[in-house]
């Protein structure tokens, strides 16, 4: 029988039980914010691929252990749960995509033809095909010794299409959408058909992926939708929507379900996704956003990630305490809009997470 978790505050959140006080955790948490990981990252000096497992190097001890070292960097600072350190790009290495970081993610060529999207192998021995992160998952678990809950993820569907496509990083930091974007609403327009063929690939790996992670031992896993804010609803409809209902539905019921969609405001087609958590951006009202759900789901988020790196320590107080108080204490886990920002001051993330359990 399974030892009990010491701290299961996340896991009650998640499935809307009472807490004794909302759990925080944030995206990116063990990252380019913290020193001690930019210090590790400098000893360790290799690719970032070969620590993302984004390329078709041989497995090594060293890199499945930097790989936890990084992932348990947050536990110091006191946050709720633990997330593996991997990229939403891990998985389509086996399928034959193998990103490069120079310093972003590089994939040349981008998939674009209808020869390629069929060229690309599916994944449906995650055990051998991405044993990796399955050992950087148990190895997890052995040390945090059921201290803290586990996070696993993946990318969702269309966010991995608008990478293969691009070839890179879809999106400008700061301004939306790249240029580089432009081939995937291109295809949207002229071949939406082939689009939805890719779609249907990376879904069964995705599935295949997230349930893999599951059964390793994750307890908790996150859809990122990160392209989510330049979709136009029509194409979020069509292209994303259908996507997020086939995984939630087929997900192994052992961990909660996070659907994160980067500032998407059709909180409706978020909530038919079939996702036990909502990850919401600055852009909705958490007390609107729990009154039109009316409780049937929990909701993640969402302090503006701006404030973290701009704000002082009284912006950072007086924003957690805004939306503790908009999430209330049931079905909350307080996180940020997206991702912690690489120049936010590590000592704002420190007192992000102090504040949250103070207040």
């Amino acid at each position: 029988m399974e030892q009990a978790l010491k701290n299961d505050l996340l896991l009650r959140a998640a499935r809307c039980l009472p807490v004794e006080r909302v759990p925080v955790w944030m995206m990116r948490q063990a990252g380019r914010s913290d020193p001690l990981y930019r210090q590790m990252r400098q000893e360790l000096n290799v690719p970032l691929e070969q620590l993302f497992r984004t390329c078709p190097a041989p497995m090594s001890d060293t890199d499945v252990e930097s790989a936890v070292k990084i992932s348990l960097l947050p536990k110091r600072i006191g946050v709720d749960a633990i997330i593996v350190y991997k990229d939403i790009l891990t998985p389509l290495a086996p399928m034959g995509a193998h990103f490069r970081f120079d310093p972003g993610p590089i994939l040349d060529p981008p998939i674009r033809t209808q020869a390629q999207i069929d060229a690309l192998q599916p994944v449906n021995e995650p055990a051998s095909q991405l044993a990796f992160t399955g050992k950087v998952i148990r190895r997890l678990r052995e040390t945090l010794n059921e201290e803290l809950p586990l996070i696993g993820f993946a990318g969702a569907p269309l966010t991995l299409a608008f990478f293969l496509i691009a070839g890179e990083s879809p999106i400008k930091r700061g301004t939306g959408v790249s240029e580089k974007a432009l081939p995937v609403f291109q295809m949207i327009e002229e071949a939406p058909e082939r689009l939805h063929r890719l779609l249907n690939k990376l879904t069964e790996m995705t599935l295949n992926y997230l349930n893999y992670q599951i059964s390793e031992g994750v307890q908790v896993v996150q859809l990122f939708e990160s392209i989510a804010d330049v979709l136009p609803r029509h194409i979020y409809e069509e292209f994303a929507f259908p996507y997020h209902q086939q995984i939630f539905a087929e997900l192994s019921p052992e961990a909660p379900g996070i659907l994160f969609a980067k500032e998407c405001n059709h909180l409706d087609l978020m909530h038919q996704s079939g996702a036990g958590v909502l990850s919401v951006g600055k852009c909705v009202d958490l007390v609107k956003a729990k009154a039109e759900t009316g409780g049937t789901v929990a909701f993640q988020g969402n302090v503006d990630n701006d404030i973290l790196r701009d704000g002082t320590p009284d912006d950072i107080t007086a924003a957690v305490e805004t939306c503790l108080k908009q999430g209330g204490k049931t079905g909350h886990i307080l996180n940020l809009s997206h991702g912690l920002h690489r120049d936010t001051p590590f000592e704002n993330v420190k007192h992000f997470v102090n504040i949250a359990k103070t207040l």
